[in-house]
């Protein structure tokens, strides 16, 4: 069945509005932006906002579920709950484990059947581990890394390491040469290091700020190196990350076009505060929406990604057009994943938020069907 939306206000992909914009699509494809196209079926959107299914790249869990642990039912349930919180393209991704949680969880996350696949653990600096267990870690070793992307086969994989300790690049190597998008994260560089990790092919920052040394003037490190380069930087903005003045510096430092919304979200996202969870081998303790290891290390976060959206407009005073655009286009770019997610655009899938001026979550479609 062919279905038309009808007087959107629909986001484009260069970060500008369509007004009155029919949207057709079938079979989980969109046939036309901007054009009044027959229809079986016809939805008066009655002036309201499109913008694509937004995009998270960087995301441990939720509803009480670890991607490292859950079963594939559990990770079903945690799909058609990112759904229901507007996100229609998830990235699950497996902090550090044991190399059979990593190899079960691969096989699971593949028969389930998300877009990607976010490796980001054990190849971490011990120094910048976060809530990361030491005993979990593991050199950076090119052998060890084409032994989880030969059982990730094709699907699109990220992936999150301390690039500095790559001492030949045999690493990052490796990981070009199976497909996957490298990361620097987690990581002591410094800067001349960083911009060593960018020649060598990484070409995006694991949420830029957090787990790596802090900008100096002496000594611009990986956030120097982010900001001065084209790669895509990662953030978290839920106001306990990073602080709401730095995000703003940061987003006007990378623009509009090289920032990518992410959640960092872990188990205990949609549970009560006061329970007792746990991610990469750490305990973990969420209060007021707070998730702390037990020595009071942030451990991921309890966000939803659309809440980040709202968040950047707040702390940066940016317009919902390039604010929603991190959330959506960029990641999907960021990760390879762009010629069927982020965009409303004619052949892409048929992934949409409806939401309005007050931006409230109103509907959202994956494939083509309403969640």
């Amino acid at each position: 069945m062919t279905v038309q939306f009808r007087n959107a206000r629909v986001l484009r992909p260069d970060r500008t509005w369509a007004t009155d914009c029919p949207v057709t699509f079938a079979g989980g494809s969109i046939l036309s932006v901007g054009e009044a196209a027959p229809a079986d079926k016809i939805i008066d959107l009655s002036g309201r906002i499109l913008v694509p299914g937004l995009v998270d790249i960087h995301t441990h869990g939720r509803i009480g579920h670890d991607f490292t642990s859950a079963t594939a039912d559990e990770m079903r349930a945690m799909r058609d709950d990112y759904a229901r919180h507007g996100v229609t393209s998830v990235f699950p991704t497996l902090a550090s484990a044991t190399p059979l949680e990593w190899e079960t969880a691969i096989d699971r996350v593949k028969s389930v059947g998300f877009e990607g696949i976010h490796l980001e653990g054990r190849y971490l600096n011990p120094k910048k581990r976060g809530a990361h267990a030491p005993e979990l870690l593991a050199p950076l070793d090119a052998a060890d890394l084409t032994r989880y992307l030969d059982r990730v086969g094709d699907l699109p994989c990220h992936v999150t390491a301390a690039l500095e300790l790559d001492a030949d690049g045999s690493f990052a190597a490796a990981a070009l040469a199976r497909g996957a998008t490298l990361a620097l994260g987690h990581t002591n560089a410094t800067f001349a290091e960083a911009q060593t990790a960018l020649a060598r092919g990484a070409t995006c920052f694991t949420h830029l700020c957090n787990a790596m040394p802090p900008l100096h003037h002496r000594e611009g490190g990986a956030v120097c190196a982010a900001l001065l380069s084209d790669a895509y930087a990662e953030l978290i903005v839920d106001g306990m990350h990073i602080a709401p003045e730095m995000v703003e510096l940061l987003y006007r430092a990378k623009g509009p076009d090289r920032f990518a919304l992410i959640t960092d979200s872990m188990e205990a996202t949609g549970c009560p505060d006061g329970g007792h969870y746990s991610i990469a081998g750490e305990a973990v303790v969420v209060k007021n929406g707070r998730a702390e290891t037990l020595d009071g290390a942030l451990a991921g976060s309890t966000l939803n990604l659309w809440d980040g959206v709202r968040n950047l407009m707040k702390f940066a005073n940016v317009p919902l057009a390039d604010a929603a655009t991190c959330a959506t286009r960029n990641p999907a770019r960021a990760v390879g994943i762009d010629r069927f997610a982020g965009v409303v655009e004619a052949g892409k899938r048929a992934d949409f938020l409806i939401t309005d001026e007050s931006l409230a979550l109103l509907a959202v479609w994956k494939n083509g069907v309403r969640v």
